[in-house]
């Protein structure tokens, strides 16, 4: 990652940050994404939400967006040959509270060539509404030719789905093979 681009990357990091001041970060996390990890969170959001005395609805809906987040990181991310890589492997996971809405956030490295194909899938998904969001998950489920690691279309539809929400995503380069992709969800607190 040349100097040009982690400035680039602090930069947006800062500037994400500072747009989620109206936000309270419940959970940040940097690193390997496992099973273990997924479980950890989801118990520790659990404990902070009913402190928070939050509707059983908006917790489950917080839940199935955590869990198919990380799980698309943890199947998607690209790993990189060299272990020095300052992503290798890993993700950032965050999850924050606003007045209205739970927001999920996610990042990952993805190679460059992948894209236009996940660009072009997250517009159709958040082109469509709830009745074409069903159709979309029906046929992903017969063809399942959104990914070629496949699940990952079904993950950002089911989001999708669940929140009522369009999906928010950036690719932050890296270098000329590689970016970071950082995709947002946000959950109503409001039922």
């Amino acid at each position: 990652m040349d100097k040009h681009n982690v400035k680039g990357f602090l930069e947006f990091v800062y500037d994400f940050y500072r747009s989620m001041k109206a936000h309270e970060i419940t959970l940040v996390y940097e690193g390997e994404i496992t099973h273990q990890i997924t479980k950890a969170f989801t118990s520790l959001t659990e404990s902070n939400m009913a402190k928070e005395e939050e509707s059983n609805t908006v917790q489950k809906k917080v839940f199935h967006v955590m869990v198919e987040c990380l799980q698309n990181i943890s199947k998607h991310a690209d790993t990189f040959g060299s272990d020095d890589y300052i992503f290798a492997g890993k993700g950032i996971f965050m999850v924050s509270k606003g007045k209205q809405d739970y927001h999920v956030t996610t990042g990952n490295v993805i190679e460059n060539r992948k894209i236009e194909e996940l660009t072009s899938m997250l517009e159709e998904i958040n082109s469509l509404d709830k009745e074409g969001l069903k159709q979309l998950y029906k046929t992903q489920m017969r063809e399942g030719r959104l990914s070629e690691k496949g699940g990952a279309g079904l993950g950002f539809i089911d989001i999708a789905r669940k929140t009522g929400n369009k999906l928010e995503y950036h690719f932050l380069p890296i270098d000329e093979t590689s970016s970071f992709f950082l995709l947002s969800s946000s959950i109503s607190r409001n039922n």
